[in-house]
């Protein structure tokens, strides 16, 4: 098992190894695995939506404005998180992500801390994400980390939308 202590928190770009190709496969990762559990499942990235897919080719455009973390574990990327900067709204956690092989080992917790303290650190009150219904141990984590269930902003069904104080 990996210490969660020995996982590095990253935001990129920045003054880490070069990453993007870690980053890249983790958000296809995702991407897929969500598109799969959806019900919509595809083969390889070129089948995902065109939004989606200009995030793995393109991370650096997908988020420009966006604050993106990523968990280092011996220079290898094992997980991210994107902390959006909408205007007149309370940023947004998105695409929060750990490599299936470094589950269970706090790498989650380790990126959903740096993003809230990056957040307090700029003066946002409120952050917020929303996240499927059927992932029940992020909806966990969330609840853990004291994110609480909120109205809906997001029209989806099965769309849980949740917030926490910063």
């Amino acid at each position: 098992m990996t210490d969660h202590r020995e996982v590095a928190i990253v935001r990129w770009p920045g003054q880490a190894p070069p990453i993007e190709d870690g980053l890249a496969a983790l958000l296809a990762a995702y991407h897929l695995r969500t598109e799969a559990e959806k019900g919509e499942p595809v083969a390889h990235v070129d089948g995902l939506p065109d939004r989606y897919r200009a995030e793995i080719t393109d991370p650096r455009t997908a988020f420009a404005g966006d604050v993106v973390l990523v968990a280092l574990l011996r220079d290898a990327a094992v997980g991210c998180l994107v902390l959006t900067s909408p205007a007149n709204e309370s940023p947004e956690i998105k695409r929060l992500w750990t490599d299936s092989e470094f589950r269970g080992q706090g790498i989650a917790s380790a990126l959903l801390g740096a993003a809230l303290a990056h957040a307090a650190e700029n003066g946002v009150d409120t952050v917020r994400l929303s996240v499927w219904e059927w992932r029940t141990g992020a909806i966990a984590l969330y609840e853990r980390l004291g994110f609480t269930v909120t109205d809906s902003w997001d029209e989806r069904d099965q769309l849980v939308c949740m917030q926490r104080a910063v």
